[in-house]
């Protein structure tokens, strides 16, 4: 499905219980839909799921100027606004986690889950197809999905994106939201792998001090794509968690 809010028309979908609670997923930069659909699927049959390409990945079009992370969420508010959806449970990856933080602090969140958020000023190299392809190639158990990932992962990273998307990147990694964490009061689940080069796994200590109702699940030996490589248990641990 496809609608145009703010100039800018997104791709996106919607399954599941249209009675049930709200359910949206957030997928990292570089990503999109798929990437997040096998955390929709196993809840279809409680929750109204809706995941999205955002602004600039997958088959959503690129912001017609660099927005900030800001810009995103105010976006995204807009989008959910247009679906009559309220006060919904979300799920964010990596840049995707960043968003649902700033929503979260900013809008009525019921419950939130963060994979691996980046949420402080960072100065690393961004390009995440390579490293994540390596990461798939040396995680036991994880090289099955290498195809997978070679498809969906990184089809707008750093090296191979528009100027606007590079600046927009830029922007986001100099954007420390530290600050609007601490203003989320909806209970938060965090979940990190203990062998994150991507966002270092010292951040979930940090990231739960921020938040006032909020604990870390730790997957010890796992990468940034923690909740891909232990996908059974993070699937456990959310309905857990939702209950």
């Amino acid at each position: 499905m496809r609608t145009k809010i703010h100039d800018t028309t997104i791709h996106y979908i919607q399954y599941g219980n249209e009675q049930g609670k709200d359910y949206v997923l957030l997928h990292g930069w570089g990503q999109n839909i798929e990437m997040m659909k096998m955390l929709g699927d196993p809840f279809q049959k409680e929750y109204h799921i809706t995941i999205l390409d955002l602004p600039g990945f997958g088959e959503s079009e690129e912001p017609n100027y660099v927005w900030s992370v800001f810009d995103y969420v105010e976006y995204l508010h807009a989008f959910l606004e247009s679906l009559s959806i309220k006060k919904p449970i979300i799920v964010g990856h990596s840049f995707g986690g960043k968003l649902a933080l700033l929503y979260a602090s900013m809008y009525p969140v019921e419950k939130l889950v963060l994979l691996a958020p980046t949420f402080k000023k960072s100065t690393k190299d961004t390009s995440m197809k390579t490293k994540v392809l390596k990461t798939l190639k040396k995680v036991p158990g994880l090289n099955k999905l290498e195809s997978f990932a070679k498809k969906h992962i990184g089809s707008t990273d750093y090296r191979n994106a528009s100027v606007t998307m590079r600046q927009i990147l830029t922007k986001h990694i100099q954007t420390d939201i530290q600050e609007e964490c601490k203003k989320i009061k909806c209970p938060s689940l965090i979940i990190w792998g203990t062998k994150d080069e991507a966002v270092p796994y010292s951040n979930a200590k940090e990231l739960e001090n921020l938040i006032s109702d909020a604990g870390v699940v730790t997957y010890e030996g796992c990468t940034h794509y923690a909740y891909l490589e232990r996908l059974d248990q993070t699937i456990q641990v959310l309905k857990s968690f939702y209950q």
